[in-house]
């Protein structure tokens, strides 16, 4: 595990999700975000960016850790959608257990979306982060 591989898997979680966020939420579709009551009050930028960052480290060092075949792109790409999904169960599911939303539907689609293209562009850059790695690993078998 290189400590190297994991604080460039945070920043890059970090400075690909959180302008994308706002980039989503804010800019492109924040009247349909107001009208699903996703925001109470404005939101907090630096909170934001301290849940995205701590994500990343999270994802970045259990990605360096778990026993793949290689970190390839393809097993790159089905981490990153596996925690995807997961992150997926905790925002969007639990969002709309705890709130009424008018066009549920719309909300999940929307944030459905967002996140599988958010986990997509992280499994890219955990995949080139991670392929010295691979690399190494393949040198030292032959």
């Amino acid at each position: 595990m290189s400590a190297r591989m994991i604080i460039q898997g945070t920043l890059a979680y970090t400075f690909v999700t959180f302008p994308f966020a706002i980039f989503w939420h804010i800019v492109l579709f924040e009247e349909r975000y107001k009208a699903f009551n996703y925001f109470e009050g404005e939101p907090s930028f630096a909170l934001g960016f301290l849940s995205i960052f701590v994500q990343g480290l999270v994802l970045s060092t259990l990605y360096s850790i778990i026993r793949v075949n290689g970190h390839s792109l393809g097993q790159a790409l089905k981490y990153s959608l596996l925690m995807g999904l997961f992150l997926w169960s905790t925002h969007v599911i639990a969002f709309i257990a705890k709130q009424t939303i008018p066009d549920m539907g719309l909300f999940i689609a929307l944030e459905s979306l967002y996140l599988l293209l958010q986990f997509l562009l992280y499994g890219l850059c955990i995949s080139w982060i991670f392929r010295r790695q691979a690399k190494g690993k393949l040198n030292e078998h032959h």
